[in-house]
């Protein structure tokens, strides 16, 4: 299987793809797409979509895989990358070893079904709502691509969504947007040590793959190395930077790692007219964002502290937790209102949500 996937790499470096219709330029297209049997309108040029190689599901998404304890696990690397995800009162972390082979998770956390969508090219890890119109679906892998990112489909329409869009791109649910969930993408030390009760994704998924290996060969280094063409290539930023960005009213502005200091620091800022407070650690490897506004309307001032799992104060006597969770003080229950936002490639904030601002420190 290895060594099949290193082939399947060499052939996408080479660029050796079939456009699914080539020739159609427009931003809204029609066409008949004969690798996945849909002839339907793309919200997306279609001509800049590309069939990856393995097919439909031929990157198998896990479904509700086995979880082990965070204290017992001896399979990752305290350098190595996880997602994790709190809903308050239960932490898990999925990590990235495993979503680079299955780039999707169908998952049930206390009783909340997720969808964990991760694409090993552009570096995006985002949750997704999988409760769509008030139906439950799950996703799978398309085996396309556009600007090197992973399209999901969804099980129950068989539609084509853009991850990095955060929208349906293709099929019955075309421009419904997808509703998303926080996420926290940071190293497994940091993990394990804000929440010491984590629970992790097991390596006994059920598929034989080789989890300690990345299968794109030296992508992640090679900071050159794209795989597929971008619409657009931003070269204000190295293109495999990782980079903490804000999506607002359809815009894009990135915050970088090297705009935070080795311990928890704060940024007060403003985009597209709305205050946002964005918190980052360099040491400890992560960056959140928040709207300053709380629910009941004030705008408290915000102070960043290093608390363990605590990262803000203000002065209205609360504290804040890395998920935006109050829990000591008057406001103890209530939440942040957490910004529509992931880390992800430079390349790839700058090919999908053009003439993004960069946060100037």
């Amino acid at each position: 299987m290895r060594l099949l996937l290193i082939g399947f790499v060499i052939v996408l470096f080479s660029y050796a793809c079939t456009d699914v219709n080539p020739g159609a330029g427009n931003n809204t297209n029609t066409g008949n797409n004969t690798n996945t049997g849909i002839s339907t309108e793309w919200l997306i040029p279609v001509n800049s979509v590309f069939d990856g190689g393995p097919g439909k599901d031929g990157i198998p998404a896990l479904e509700n895989p086995p979880k082990e304890a965070g204290a017992a696990v001896t399979f990752l690397q305290d350098n190595e990358l996880v997602l994790g995800y709190f809903d308050g009162e239960k932490a898990i972390a999925y990590p990235h070893q495993i979503l680079d082979w299955h780039e999707i998770i169908n998952d049930v956390h206390n009783g909340t079904a997720l969808a964990i969508t991760y694409c090993p090219l552009t570096g995006t890890g985002i949750g997704w709502n999988p409760k769509i119109k008030g139906i439950f679906t799950t996703f799978g892998v398309s085996g396309l691509l556009f600007n090197n990112n992973l399209i999901p489909y969804d099980r129950k329409t068989g539609s084509n969504w853009s991850q990095a869009k955060l929208e349906c791109v293709n099929g019955d649910l075309i421009g419904t947007e997808i509703e998303t969930f926080q996420l926290v993408e940071t190293d497994w030390t940091t993990w394990k040590t804000i929440y010491p009760e984590t629970s992790v994704v097991s390596l006994n998924t059920g598929h034989d793959r080789s989890y300690g290996s990345y299968p794109y060969g030296d992508y992640r280094t090679n900071h050159n190395n794209l795989i597929f063409p971008l619409d657009i290539d931003d070269k204000r930023l190295d293109r495999k930077e990782r980079v903490h960005g804000i999506i607002v009213d359809g815009r894009a502005k990135a915050y970088r790692f090297g705009s935070f200091s080795s311990n928890t620091t704060l940024i007060n800022d403003s985009f597209q007219g709305v205050e946002v407070i964005v918190v980052g650690d360099a040491s400890r490897n992560f960056i959140v964002s928040y709207y300053r506004k709380l629910n009941d309307g004030s705008t408290p001032t915000f102070t960043a502290v290093d608390e363990n799992n605590i990262i803000l104060e203000d002065d209205q006597g609360n504290k804040w937790d890395v998920f935006g969770y109050a829990v000591s003080g008057p406001a103890e229950g209530q939440r942040l209102r957490r910004t529509e936002s992931f880390i992800g490639y430079w390349f790839a904030w700058g090919a999908f949500y053009p003439e993004a601002e960069i946060y100037d420190f």
